[in-house]
């Protein structure tokens, strides 16, 4: 094989050059079919619209979500965040175990309630008294401050 002639010498070049071209249309080809995967687009088109489509969506649900954080942000501090109880005997001295108790329910901002039972065994009581700023315009017992306390997350022991 004589290269020095120059038919034969464009010959191979050019065969070099069409097969380079068919291996880049043959990747360009597996890249094609990859963007297309699992897509119902016939045409790159088509697929641009549909990623705008799902985009747009995210873009809904995204404003939607942050509408969502807004309110709760709003609504949270107002939530119950701080729950104490402590069990007691109030008849210290006789027979019988700690089945009363006092339960404080608070929010971020101390506001909440105190709920308390005594138990005896002719009967039970049950008194609830509001929260303003961890304190109350009833009188409060040691139990129920310190439920309070609890529910500020200052255990005490009894």
């Amino acid at each position: 094989m004589n290269l020095s002639n120059p038919s034969l010498l464009a010959f191979v070049l050019l065969g070099g050059i069409l097969l380079l071209a068919l291996l880049w249309i043959a990747r360009l080809e597996l890249k094609w079919r990859a963007l297309f995967r699992g897509k119902k687009a016939a045409t790159l088109e088509d697929a641009l619209v549909e990623t705008q489509k799902g985009y747009e969506a995210l873009a809904t649900a995204h404003r939607e979500l942050a509408e969502r954080h807004t309110v709760l942000a709003a609504e949270f501090p107002k939530s119950v965040r701080g729950i104490g109880t402590v069990r007691f005997n109030p008849f210290k001295g006789t027979s019988g175990s700690n089945q009363s108790f006092a339960s404080a329910f608070i929010d971020g901002e101390g506001n909440g309630v105190v709920l308390s039972s005594i138990y005896s065994r002719e009967h039970v009581s049950v008194f609830a008294k509001p929260l303003r700023n961890h304190d109350s315009e009833y009188g409060l017992s040691a139990e129920e401050k310190q439920a309070v306390e609890e529910a500020r997350g200052n255990p005490k022991s009894q």
